[in-house]
């Protein structure tokens, strides 16, 4: 399985998939999983509402972006994959943090939904078969297909662990 062909992907999203190691996208998803959630059981609970400036998020709300926009990647690699062609909308990933109510979740139960959302997402892009990773579709008025989805969605995930180390420990 090749890496994503980024002239068939929005250039918003090739600095996502530049962040995955490896070619094959299964394993990629195996590798970065356990890692992430180490890395997420790790950081200590003074650090849980903590913003690093004033009109950034907390921890809480970052972990709760994460997960909510995987399911968001996942639906649009399910939406492609199955061959619908309704263009998909995008989503206003601020409204989403600040109306997540991140600030009253126990911090545990966030990382366990973040496990429970990425192995639904591994199953997911497990189940595509060649045809379905090529399928390709419009969502926030651009195209893009599965396999790159895929690989977006690992991507994020890196790209946020790397915020986290950087400016909220």
């Amino acid at each position: 399985m090749p890496r994503p062909d980024l002239s068939k992907v929005p250039e918003f999203y090739h600095n996502y998939i530049s962040k995955v190691s490896g070619n094959n996208l299964l394993n990629a998803f195996h590798d970065s999983t356990p890692h992430f959630i180490s890395f997420l059981q790790s950081i200590p609970a003074s650090k849980y509402d903590y913003k690093y400036a004033e009109n950034k998020w907390t921890l809480k709300e970052l972990l709760q972006h994460v997960i909510d926009t995987e399911r968001i990647f996942c639906y649009r690699a399910l939406c492609f994959a199955r061959k619908d062609q309704t263009p998909l909308p995008g989503f206003d990933e601020d409204l989403y943090a600040k109306t997540s109510k991140a600030a009253s979740r126990n911090w545990d139960n966030l990382v366990e939904e973040f496990i429970a959302v990425r192995n639904a997402s591994e199953l997911l892009f497990a189940s595509f078969d060649e045809e379905q990773l090529n399928a390709s579709g419009l969502s926030n008025n651009h195209s893009n297909y599965v396999l790159a989805w895929g690989f977006i969605t690992i991507g994020h995930c890196i790209h946020h662990q790397q915020i986290i180390e950087e400016r909220y420990l």
